[in-house]
């Protein structure tokens, strides 16, 4: 028991990343006299964090009451029901069932989509249900490191907001960064899924599932939660008796969607090109709202109810993140304003040319993980200045293949409030750097057929 509670309270990996980021910043900066900076660092980045968080309130609330009607359509259940297979082996621990199976195979079908908005409220329902069959509150179940690794790692058909930039910057080819990106992200999403899975294994043999005696549920009161967990929730009251009439009305918004697309392709007298600058950059979002109000009418569910029902629960989560959202980028912030970053990459510029990784693009890498709009920031610089030269094409296709893990799991855990990541942490930055890397191998090779 002694030996049980002393591994309880060992330091979990994030909070180590978060000390070492801050220790090495105020150290760092006393030597290279940017104390000033990093202390503007700490105050700016701290309102950066709430502001982020005040955006993301619409965003979740809007998608997260679009959710809402696809739970009580029966979407969910319907994908669970076919990809019950492939979902089964990869979270055995996860109830076949369970509401947290369809909101994670929403969550990765936006990513692979390129909706990175949309995504993140998908993802952060299905750890507000795996939270809920977690008998360790507090401490990441194999399942949630899975997800978080898939997450982070997910393959991407459509890298929609690299391509919009690129259009914007008047590039000549703007989706030639499509096909690298999508092999990048298969390899990654194979680290992160074999790195996950076989950490979240040996765990179990050894026992390292550490987390006090105190938050562990009884075994008796386990079954129970566990049963009642995988019981359909009772969406009753936002349905409605559905006759012909409103499947007819679904069908007739798909068909005038249809339609209206079709009448863009002939207005622009070239499919691929509507393709690439109009649809991929402005259509595929409305495009996705359509069809789940579509889906919402032909199943009878209250679409007005149901989105405003599930945007009180967008409001409360995105709410709950703030704190997590200030320690993380008060930490990244004041790592890069010290000139700590600077320095990591003038240590590791000889290992970067070795995977052909230009010089300029060295800082969006390292900051990658770290910070979304700072990576996005520096990949737009390289797009506008050139946006068909080499670094561009790096930059775009790393942008699209890698994910913001920090980020990532500062949110999707802050708002389950996990503490203690496991395996999490160490399964999504191997996939991000495989990821990283082969975009860099993929960018050389498909710049050299052009």
């Amino acid at each position: 028991m002694a030996q049980s509670n002393s591994s309880s309270q060992k330091p979990s990996a994030i909070n180590l990343v978060f000390v070492a980021f801050i220790a090495v910043a105020i150290i760092f900066a006393a030597y290279t006299n940017k104390m000033e900076a990093v202390t503007k660092a700490s105050f700016d980045s701290a309102k950066t964090a709430v502001n982020l968080a005040i955006n993301l309130i619409g965003v979740m609330a809007l998608w997260l009451g679009l959710v809402r009607v696809l739970e009580a359509g029966g979407l969910m259940y319907t994908l669970a029901k076919y990809l019950k297979p492939l979902m089964i082996r990869l979270f055995p621990d996860v109830p076949p069932t369970h509401p947290a199976m369809g909101a994670m195979i929403l969550n990765i079908s936006a990513n692979m989509l390129g909706l990175g908005n949309a995504a993140t409220p998908f993802g952060i329902k299905a750890m507000v249900e795996l939270n809920k069959i977690n008998p360790f509150k507090g401490t990441a179940t194999n399942a949630m490191c899975l997800f978080l690794a898939i997450n982070t790692s997910s393959v991407a058909l459509f890298p929609l907001g690299v391509i919009g930039v690129k259009a914007a910057a008047n590039s000549t080819d703007p989706a030639a960064i499509w096909l690298p990106t999508l092999i990048a992200t298969l390899c990654s999403t194979v680290v992160g899924i074999t790195v996950a899975s076989w950490l979240g294994k040996r765990s179990k043999k050894s026992s390292e599932i550490e987390a006090p005696e105190t938050d562990k549920i009884e075994s008796d009161d386990n079954s129970e939660t566990e049963n009642e967990a995988v019981e359909e929730q009772d969406y009753s009251h936002l349905l409605y008796p559905a006759g012909k009439t409103s499947q007819l009305i679904a069908w007739l918004f798909m068909l005038g969607f249809i339609g209206s697309w079709v009448y863009g392709v002939i207005k622009v007298g070239n499919l691929g090109g509507f393709f690439n600058q109009d649809f991929l950059s402005h259509w595929l979002m409305p495009a996705l709202m359509l069809s789940i109000i579509a889906y919402g009418v032909g199943r009878g569910v209250k679409i007005y109810e149901a989105v405003t029902e599930g945007a009180k629960q967008g409001f409360d989560i995105a709410i709950r993140i703030i704190p997590f959202l200030v320690a993380i980028l008060v930490a990244i912030g004041m790592f890069r304003a010290s000139g700590a970053m600077d320095a990591i990459a003038n240590i590791v510029n000889p290992v970067t040319t070795l995977i052909q990784l230009p010089a300029e693009v060295l800082p969006m890498a390292l900051i990658r993980p770290l910070s979304g709009g700072g990576a996005f920031g520096i990949m737009s610089e390289l797009i506008e200045k050139a946006p068909d030269s080499y670094s561009a094409f790096v930059a775009s296709t790393m942008m699209g293949s890698t994910e913001t893990t920090f980020y990532v799991l500062a949110v999707y855990f802050g708002a389950v409030g996990i503490t203690r990541i496991r395996h999490a942490l160490v399964a999504a930055l191997l996939a991000d750097a495989t990821g990283l890397i082969a975009a860099c191998f993929l960018s050389s090779l498909f710049w050299s057929l052009r």
